[in-house]
């Protein structure tokens, strides 16, 4: 889908003159073919834009800027496959290449429609205002979602949960949750470092372009990146912890599981082989003729049973 600002009434318009933004979503080739010959300009592919180096995503070719990044978002239709979006930046026009719907750019639209952004730089600013408070709200999710699992794991106000099956169930699905909550944090890591990278090179190539609001907007947006870079830091170290602790919770559950089988097998021994002394019946043993024989060997079983249990209860190990 091709869609330029602004929108000329002719039905084919000459995209380099008039339009100060042309929006690529998921681009077909006759939509590519066109605006790289009406605007005398390269429009790389969506592989160029996944390439990882920072020649590929950082360059300037003709006084034109060529930048582009991974976004913190996954497409169901793409899979595991990182999404790219692709900025190319003149003083005179904005392009953007992107596959995938993202909010940032439907608060663009209308702050155009209300003549708040009516240049290029303008626009360019706008977006990478709304992806960053875009970033910032997937961050305060993940926070969120993070103290949810850590109030199940250790409890609410200084009340630890309950040991009990439904404390099991819960610990496995916090595996899960962890898991999750860890790859979202590296995709938005990922998203960050390569907007602040954006951010500082445009800001370092564009200081010729005399564009105050520009350079004000940058500005902004470096500080805010730096203190979300942090948090995420931080939300990946809760994240670590968290995973740490869940597998140490299943850990100990399973030691008490192991702990109960095996004292029940200690305890099991001395009946089993008073049992199985007696049960030989050899002619000449003496218990063999008594008359009060067989529940002396029941007594004597019960008190071998019983004798490890209490020895057991006093060490506290059950």
């Amino acid at each position: 889908m091709l869609n330029a600002y602004p929108v000329r009434s002719d039905t084919a318009p000459n995209l380099k003159a008039g339009t100060f933004w042309i929006d690529l979503l998921n681009p077909t080739p006759e939509e590519t073919a066109r605006v790289a010959a009406e605007c005398d300009i390269q429009i790389p592919s969506r592989e160029s834009l996944q390439e990882i180096e920072a020649s590929s995503r950082l360059r300037i070719e003709n006084n034109v800027l060529y930048v582009s990044m991974p976004l913190a978002i996954q497409d169901a239709a793409t899979g595991l496959e990182p999404i790219p979006l692709g900025l190319i930046l003149s003083q005179q026009q904005l392009i953007t290449v992107r596959y995938s719907e993202l909010h940032a750019f439907d608060d663009v639209r209308k702050q155009i429609e209300k003549g708040m952004c009516i240049s290029s730089t303008a626009v360019f600013s706008a977006l990478i205002d709304s992806m960053v408070d875009f970033i910032a709200d997937m961050l305060e999710k993940l926070s969120a979602d993070l103290a949810g699992v850590s109030a199940m794991m250790f409890g609410r106000q200084g009340v630890p949960p309950p040991r009990n099956k439904a404390f099991t169930r819960a610990l496995r699905e916090s595996v899960n949750a962890v898991g999750i909550a860890g790859d979202k944090s590296s995709r938005i890591r990922e998203s960050l470092l390569g907007l602040q990278r954006i951010v500082g090179y445009v800001a370092e190539i564009t200081t010729d372009w005399h564009v105050p609001e520009l350079k004000s907007h940058l500005k902004t947006a470096r500080q805010d990146l730096a203190s979300l870079v942090d948090f995420e830091s931080h939300l990946s170290g809760k994240t670590q912890f968290l995973l740490d602790a869940v597998l140490g919770f299943i850990n100990t559950e399973q030691n008490d599981i192991f702990k109960v089988l095996t004292i029940v097998s200690v305890v099991g021994i001395p009946p089993t082989l008073i049992a199985s002394m007696y049960g030989m019946n050899f002619h000449d043993m003496p218990e063999l003729s008594w008359r009060w024989g067989y529940p002396y060997g029941l007594a004597l079983i019960f008190f071998s049973t019983l004798v490890p249990i209490v020895w057991f209860k006093r060490r506290g190990w059950w």
